[in-house]
């Protein structure tokens, strides 16, 4: 049977995590090594929550500091304490003690006295290897987090801070790569976005309610080398009332949870508001708080209503909002007992238990009070206009499987805010004296019915960003085929025309639209200058 214990304090003291960082990188604690201790089937199994093949695999290995940091840290089992103080020959395992990671347990014997030759030493933590790729290049990190479900044998506790997963992953590629002054990271967690964040500014602000949170936060970045960070304790834009940034970016508390006693309120997911009301606000403080021109990139929740589309209740919260330009984009949408479930077994409540099943049941209760059918998953990007035309309405459902890579979508959030901005500033007249150039990354598909000489079906393929496809007709074909930014859209509407017999002001009227279109999703480009 697993024991409690205590979260301890982390404590980020500089020479400390010098010492650890260079005891960590002596030791080679990489993604590329630890991945190479146990194998891609081990590493596929312990993501489904299994320790036993990475368990087997180390068996045939001699010990190492490797093997003893992968044992702690990423498997969070204890090791012996000789092995432990052979891992920190720089920092020294007391020092490491003293921060917080570890803790030790000694055997007893039969008498109930310490066993001098069975000291433990267990993880408090879970520390690992992270790598990553921006415009910047390639970079990798150690993280600290709080031990998962798998290491404490038990559900997580409610000040949990998490580490790195997939909604970690997917903010930080929708980070924009475009050099700002100053960030806002609201909801900071370990501190990953505000760490991501520093690489493009010139000075972050890390904000969140847990104050374990910021110390796990302030250590990690301690432990990379990362300064120009100041953490700032408090709930929402309350830390930085009064003040304006060039960007947002968070990853807020946003699962829609019972407000119910007995139902666990995770401090690194749930906002303590009712239904999806945390989304709403953040996104209502955003325009007090972004500098004009800024831009902000945020992942949320939003609840579908009997006979009331989720993505129409978000278009709403932005109805007042006439100086913000808003770009929504949901990627999933689950029904209720599903969403309920997900997050059930997040929090480390095993299927099958009575502690489950009463979970499910506050959860369907909960969304039976506001009619709820299903939830919504996506990103929200927004700025700050600088000028009066009309700007960026934009909601829409992408697929999961279109732009599954999240690294490149920042780019692809600037190229769109940067073509919203351009098309905003261009009449149809202006853009029929435009030249624009076809992307780098589209390609043509074109299907035939057997012996036949024209396509039957002709599909434009977007190869990054969201891998857009448009099916186009010959016209529209046509005319990205020659968009090489040699001749103006009327030129090459006129040309159209003119081959194929049609009257040139109707196929200006039937394309100009489809082309703005183009432009806004990055399959054709604007000139730059």
């Amino acid at each position: 049977m697993s024991v409690a214990h205590a979260l301890p304090t982390i404590v980020a003291e500089p020479a400390v995590t010098t010492a650890l960082a260079a005891d960590l990188d002596a030791a080679g604690f990489t993604v590329d090594r630890i991945d190479g201790l146990w194998g891609t089937e081990a590493a596929a199994s312990l993501h489904r929550g299994s320790r036993v093949a990475a368990l087997r695999a180390l068996a045939a290995r001699e010990t190492t500091p490797l093997t003893t940091l992968a044992t702690l840290f990423v498997l969070g089992l204890p090791v012996d304490r000789a092995d432990a103080e052979r891992a920190f020959p720089s920092a020294g395992l007391d020092a490491v003690l003293a921060a917080g990671l570890l803790r030790i347990d000694e055997d007893r014997d039969d008498t109930g006295l310490p066993d001098a030759d069975h000291v433990l030493v267990h993880p408090t933590v879970d520390l690992r290897p992270y790598a990553f790729v921006d415009d910047l290049g390639a970079g990798s990190w150690w993280i600290v987090s709080d031990l998962g479900e798998l290491a404490l044998g038990t559900a997580l506790g409610e000040e949990h801070v998490l580490g790195i997963g997939g909604a970690s992953t997917t903010l930080s590629g929708l980070q924009v790569p475009v050099p700002v002054r100053r960030v806002l990271d609201l909801g900071t967690g370990c501190g990953i976005q505000a760490m991501h964040a520093r690489r493009f500014a010139d000075e972050v602000v890390a904000t969140d309610i847990s104050r374990r949170a910021l110390d796990i936060a302030r250590f990690n970045t301690q432990l990379n080398g990362i300064d120009g960070i100041e953490f700032r304790l408090g709930s929402l834009y309350e830390p930085v009332a009064g003040e304006r940034f060039d960007r947002i970016v968070s990853n807020p508390p946003f699962v829609i949870t019972p407000r119910r006693e007995g139902v666990p309120a995770y401090e690194y997911r749930d906002g303590g508001m009712v239904g999806d009301a945390l989304v709403e606000t953040v996104l209502h403080g955003l325009a007090d708080h972004l500098e004009p021109g800024g831009t902000a990139q945020l992942l949320g929740n939003w609840e579908y209503h009997w006979g009331v589309d989720g993505l129409d209740r978000v278009r709403s919260w932005f109805d007042d909002a006439d100086g913000l330009d808003t770009w929504v984009v949901e990627r999933e949408r689950e029904d209720p007992p599903a969403y309920a479930e997900t997050w059930i077994r997040d929090g480390g409540t095993k299927p099958g238990t009575a502690e489950f099943d009463t979970l499910v049941d506050a959860w369907l209760d909960d969304f039976a009070t506001r009619r709820v059918t299903g939830v919504g998953f996506g990103y929200v990007v927004v700025r700050a206009r600088t000028g009066g035309a009309a700007g960026l309405r934009r909601v829409e459902r992408v697929p999961e499987a279109l732009g599954s890579n999240p690294a490149g979508l920042g780019a692809t959030v600037a190229r769109v805010l940067d073509a919203a901005e351009w098309l905003a500033s261009h009449d149809d007249t202006a853009l029929a004296a435009a030249h624009l150039r076809v992307a780098g990354d589209v390609t043509e598909e074109r299907h035939y019915w057997p012996g036949n000489d024209d396509p039957t079906v002709m599909t434009l393929v977007q190869g990054g960003g969201f891998g857009r496809r448009v099916d186009a007709d010959t016209a529209l074909a046509a005319f990205v085929g020659a968009c090489d930014g040699e001749l103006s859209v009327a030129a090459i509407v006129g040309a159209i025309a003119q081959i194929t017999g049609v009257d040139e002001d109707a196929l200006t009227a039937d394309l100009l639209p489809r082309v703005r279109d183009l432009v806004l999703d990055g399959l054709l480009l604007a000139p730059t200058s």
